[in-house]
Protein backbone atom coordinates (compact mmCIF):
# COMPACT_ATOMS: atom_id res chain seq x y z
CA UNK A 1 0.00 0.00 0.00
CA UNK A 2 1.44 3.37 -1.04
CA UNK A 3 1.80 6.02 1.56
CA UNK A 4 0.01 9.29 0.90
CA UNK A 5 2.44 12.15 0.41
CA UNK A 6 1.82 15.16 2.58
CA UNK A 7 0.43 18.20 0.79
CA UNK A 8 1.53 20.57 3.54
CA UNK A 9 4.89 21.53 1.90
CA UNK A 10 3.10 22.25 -1.37
CA UNK A 11 0.42 24.32 0.36
CA UNK A 12 3.03 26.31 2.30
CA UNK A 13 5.03 26.97 -0.88
CA UNK A 14 1.90 27.96 -2.79
CA UNK A 15 0.85 30.29 0.02
CA UNK A 16 4.25 31.99 0.12
CA UNK A 17 4.33 32.39 -3.66
CA UNK A 18 0.82 33.83 -3.59
CA UNK A 19 1.81 36.27 -0.84
CA UNK A 20 4.87 37.39 -2.80
CA UNK A 21 3.48 37.65 -6.30
CA UNK A 22 -0.25 38.42 -5.98
CA UNK A 23 0.38 42.15 -5.28
CA UNK A 24 2.64 42.28 -8.36
CA UNK A 25 -0.07 40.62 -10.44
CA UNK A 26 -2.65 43.16 -9.24
CA UNK A 27 -0.31 46.02 -10.19
CA UNK A 28 0.36 44.45 -13.60
CA UNK A 29 -3.34 44.04 -14.36
CA UNK A 30 -4.18 47.54 -13.13
CA UNK A 31 -1.48 49.04 -15.38
CA UNK A 32 -3.62 48.11 -18.40
CA UNK A 33 -6.77 49.63 -16.89
CA UNK A 34 -7.62 53.00 -18.51
CA UNK A 35 -9.23 54.26 -15.29
CA UNK A 36 -7.56 57.27 -13.67
CA UNK A 37 -7.31 55.72 -10.21
CA UNK A 38 -5.97 52.40 -8.98
CA UNK A 39 -8.65 49.99 -7.83
CA UNK A 40 -11.43 51.94 -9.54
CA UNK A 41 -12.75 48.86 -11.32
CA UNK A 42 -11.90 47.28 -14.65
CA UNK A 43 -12.74 49.58 -17.55
CA UNK A 44 -11.20 47.58 -20.39
CA UNK A 45 -7.73 46.94 -21.78
CA UNK A 46 -5.59 49.93 -22.70
CA UNK A 47 -1.90 50.90 -23.12
CA UNK A 48 -2.75 54.46 -22.11
CA UNK A 49 -0.51 54.63 -19.07
CA UNK A 50 2.47 53.15 -20.85
CA UNK A 51 2.15 55.84 -23.53
CA UNK A 52 1.91 58.55 -20.86
CA UNK A 53 4.93 57.03 -19.09
CA UNK A 54 7.06 57.38 -22.21
CA UNK A 55 5.85 60.96 -22.68
CA UNK A 56 6.54 62.04 -19.08
CA UNK A 57 9.79 64.03 -19.24
CA UNK A 58 10.23 64.05 -15.45
CA UNK A 59 10.19 60.25 -15.37
CA UNK A 60 12.63 60.09 -18.29
CA UNK A 61 14.97 62.55 -16.54
CA UNK A 62 14.83 60.55 -13.30
CA UNK A 63 15.43 57.33 -15.23
CA UNK A 64 18.48 58.82 -16.97
CA UNK A 65 19.90 59.90 -13.58
CA UNK A 66 19.32 56.39 -12.22
CA UNK A 67 21.04 54.80 -15.22
CA UNK A 68 24.01 57.16 -14.97
CA UNK A 69 24.43 56.39 -11.28
CA UNK A 70 23.74 52.67 -11.71
CA UNK A 71 26.18 52.11 -14.56
CA UNK A 72 29.00 54.25 -13.15
CA UNK A 73 28.64 52.91 -9.60
CA UNK A 74 28.53 49.34 -10.92
CA UNK A 75 31.72 49.85 -12.95
CA UNK A 76 33.57 51.25 -9.93
CA UNK A 77 32.17 48.59 -7.60
CA UNK A 78 33.21 45.78 -9.96
CA UNK A 79 36.82 46.98 -9.98
CA UNK A 80 37.03 47.59 -6.23
CA UNK A 81 35.01 44.49 -5.31
CA UNK A 82 37.04 42.16 -7.53
CA UNK A 83 40.33 43.46 -6.13
CA UNK A 84 38.96 43.13 -2.59
CA UNK A 85 37.84 39.54 -3.26
CA UNK A 86 41.30 38.57 -4.52
CA UNK A 87 42.99 40.21 -1.53
CA UNK A 88 40.74 38.38 0.92
CA UNK A 89 41.11 35.04 -0.89
CA UNK A 90 44.89 35.11 -1.41
CA UNK A 91 45.98 36.46 1.96
CA UNK A 92 45.01 35.14 5.38
CA UNK A 93 46.74 37.62 7.68
CA UNK A 94 44.98 39.65 10.35
CA UNK A 95 44.56 42.65 8.08
CA UNK A 96 42.58 40.62 5.54
CA UNK A 97 40.49 39.03 8.29
CA UNK A 98 39.48 42.53 9.38
CA UNK A 99 38.92 43.42 5.73
CA UNK A 100 36.61 40.43 5.27
CA UNK A 101 34.71 41.32 8.44
CA UNK A 102 34.21 44.88 7.19
CA UNK A 103 32.90 43.61 3.84
CA UNK A 104 30.43 41.27 5.53
CA UNK A 105 29.37 43.88 8.10
CA UNK A 106 28.64 46.33 5.29
CA UNK A 107 25.95 43.97 3.98
CA UNK A 108 24.08 44.00 7.29
CA UNK A 109 24.18 47.70 8.15
CA UNK A 110 20.66 49.24 8.01
CA UNK A 111 20.18 51.51 5.02
CA UNK A 112 18.91 54.39 7.13
CA UNK A 113 22.04 54.27 9.30
CA UNK A 114 24.30 54.24 6.25
CA UNK A 115 22.34 57.07 4.65
CA UNK A 116 22.62 59.29 7.73
CA UNK A 117 26.33 58.46 8.13
CA UNK A 118 27.11 59.30 4.51
CA UNK A 119 25.08 62.51 4.70
CA UNK A 120 26.99 63.68 7.78
CA UNK A 121 30.27 62.68 6.12
CA UNK A 122 29.53 64.68 2.98
CA UNK A 123 28.39 67.67 5.02
CA UNK A 124 31.57 67.56 7.10
CA UNK A 125 33.57 67.69 3.84
CA UNK A 126 31.34 70.57 2.63
CA UNK A 127 30.44 68.61 -0.50
CA UNK A 128 27.46 69.75 -2.53
CA UNK A 129 24.80 67.04 -2.68
CA UNK A 130 24.11 65.80 -6.18
CA UNK A 131 24.87 63.01 -8.62
CA UNK A 132 28.46 62.67 -7.42
CA UNK A 133 27.49 62.13 -3.78
CA UNK A 134 24.88 59.56 -4.88
CA UNK A 135 27.58 57.86 -6.95
CA UNK A 136 29.94 57.66 -3.95
CA UNK A 137 27.16 56.34 -1.73
CA UNK A 138 26.17 53.63 -4.21
CA UNK A 139 29.78 52.54 -4.72
CA UNK A 140 30.08 52.19 -0.95
CA UNK A 141 27.37 49.53 -0.60
CA UNK A 142 27.62 47.94 -4.06
CA UNK A 143 31.30 47.05 -3.60
CA UNK A 144 30.50 44.61 -0.80
CA UNK A 145 27.96 42.72 -2.92
CA UNK A 146 30.43 42.41 -5.80
CA UNK A 147 33.23 41.32 -3.46
CA UNK A 148 31.17 38.54 -1.89
CA UNK A 149 29.92 37.33 -5.29
CA UNK A 150 33.42 37.19 -6.79
CA UNK A 151 34.78 35.65 -3.58
CA UNK A 152 32.27 32.81 -3.91
CA UNK A 153 33.48 32.27 -7.48
CA UNK A 154 37.12 32.18 -6.34
CA UNK A 155 36.37 29.14 -4.17
CA UNK A 156 36.37 27.06 -7.41
CA UNK A 157 39.26 28.91 -9.04
CA UNK A 158 42.08 26.61 -10.18
CA UNK A 159 45.29 28.52 -9.43
CA UNK A 160 47.35 25.74 -11.03
CA UNK A 161 46.37 27.24 -14.39
CA UNK A 162 48.17 30.45 -13.38
CA UNK A 163 51.30 28.51 -12.48
CA UNK A 164 51.09 26.61 -15.77
CA UNK A 165 50.80 29.85 -17.71
CA UNK A 166 53.82 31.30 -15.91
CA UNK A 167 55.84 28.13 -16.63
CA UNK A 168 55.01 28.60 -20.31
CA UNK A 169 56.41 32.13 -20.21
CA UNK A 170 53.18 34.15 -20.13
CA UNK A 171 53.36 37.60 -18.57
CA UNK A 172 50.90 38.86 -15.99
CA UNK A 173 48.99 40.86 -18.61
CA UNK A 174 48.29 37.74 -20.65
CA UNK A 175 47.58 35.67 -17.52
CA UNK A 176 45.00 38.16 -16.29
CA UNK A 177 43.35 38.54 -19.70
CA UNK A 178 43.35 34.92 -20.84
CA UNK A 179 43.47 32.84 -17.66
CA UNK A 180 42.08 34.67 -14.64
CA UNK A 181 39.29 36.79 -16.14
CA UNK A 182 37.71 33.96 -18.22
CA UNK A 183 37.46 31.74 -15.12
CA UNK A 184 35.97 34.34 -12.80
CA UNK A 185 33.93 36.18 -15.47
CA UNK A 186 30.59 34.60 -14.40
CA UNK A 187 31.15 35.86 -10.85
CA UNK A 188 32.16 39.32 -12.03
CA UNK A 189 29.18 39.66 -14.36
CA UNK A 190 26.79 38.28 -11.73
CA UNK A 191 28.18 40.75 -9.19
CA UNK A 192 27.82 43.58 -11.69
CA UNK A 193 24.20 42.69 -12.42
CA UNK A 194 23.46 42.42 -8.70
CA UNK A 195 25.12 45.77 -7.98
CA UNK A 196 23.26 47.45 -10.84
CA UNK A 197 19.92 46.05 -9.67
CA UNK A 198 20.52 47.19 -6.09
CA UNK A 199 21.69 50.63 -7.24
CA UNK A 200 18.63 51.22 -9.44
CA UNK A 201 16.32 49.99 -6.66
CA UNK A 202 17.88 51.92 -3.76
CA UNK A 203 15.77 54.64 -2.18
CA UNK A 204 16.67 55.09 1.49
CA UNK A 205 20.38 55.88 1.06
CA UNK A 206 19.76 57.90 -2.10
CA UNK A 207 17.09 59.99 -0.35
CA UNK A 208 19.66 61.22 2.18
CA UNK A 209 22.42 62.14 -0.28
CA UNK A 210 20.64 63.49 -3.37
CA UNK A 211 20.42 67.18 -4.18
CA UNK A 212 18.61 69.53 -6.59
CA UNK A 213 18.61 68.25 -10.15
CA UNK A 214 19.78 64.76 -9.17
CA UNK A 215 16.45 63.06 -8.51
CA UNK A 216 16.62 59.35 -9.26
CA UNK A 217 13.74 57.12 -10.27
CA UNK A 218 13.14 55.71 -6.78
CA UNK A 219 13.06 59.19 -5.22
CA UNK A 220 10.75 60.46 -7.96
CA UNK A 221 8.34 57.57 -7.42
CA UNK A 222 8.27 58.37 -3.70
CA UNK A 223 7.49 62.03 -4.40
CA UNK A 224 4.64 60.97 -6.71
CA UNK A 225 3.19 58.62 -4.10
CA UNK A 226 3.03 61.44 -1.54
CA UNK A 227 0.40 63.13 -3.69
CA UNK A 228 -1.72 60.06 -4.32
CA UNK A 229 -1.31 56.86 -6.32
CA UNK A 230 -1.09 57.87 -10.00
CA UNK A 231 -1.70 54.90 -12.29
CA UNK A 232 1.41 55.75 -14.27
CA UNK A 233 3.37 54.21 -11.41
CA UNK A 234 1.72 50.86 -12.13
CA UNK A 235 3.07 50.90 -15.68
CA UNK A 236 6.51 51.90 -14.42
CA UNK A 237 6.41 49.19 -11.76
CA UNK A 238 5.59 46.49 -14.33
CA UNK A 239 8.59 47.50 -16.43
CA UNK A 240 10.87 47.48 -13.38
CA UNK A 241 9.53 44.07 -12.29
CA UNK A 242 10.22 42.59 -15.73
CA UNK A 243 13.76 44.02 -15.79
CA UNK A 244 14.40 42.77 -12.25
CA UNK A 245 13.22 39.25 -13.08
CA UNK A 246 15.41 39.18 -16.20
CA UNK A 247 18.46 40.30 -14.24
CA UNK A 248 17.75 37.87 -11.40
CA UNK A 249 17.49 35.03 -13.92
CA UNK A 250 20.76 36.12 -15.53
CA UNK A 251 22.50 36.26 -12.15
CA UNK A 252 21.24 32.78 -11.26
CA UNK A 253 22.42 31.34 -14.58
CA UNK A 254 25.83 32.98 -14.32
CA UNK A 255 26.39 31.85 -10.75
CA UNK A 256 25.48 28.27 -11.68
CA UNK A 257 28.14 28.12 -14.36
CA UNK A 258 31.42 26.66 -13.21
CA UNK A 259 34.61 26.88 -15.22
CA UNK A 260 33.07 27.53 -18.64
CA UNK A 261 34.87 30.20 -20.57
CA UNK A 262 32.34 32.85 -21.61
CA UNK A 263 34.79 35.36 -22.99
Amino acid sequence: MKKCKSKIPFLITAGIMLLFYLPMLVVAVDSFNPGRYSGSGWNGFSMRWYVKLVQDQDVISALINSLIIGLSATAAAVILGTLAAFAIHLYTDKVQKVHRLMIITQLGIPDILMGISLLLFFISLKMELGLFTIFLAHVTFCTSFVAMTVLARLQDFDFSTVEAARDLGAGWTIIIRRVIIPQIAPGIIAGALLAFTISIDDFVITYFVYGPGSTTLSVYIYSMMKHGTPVIINALSVILIIVTFIMAYAINKLMSRKNENII
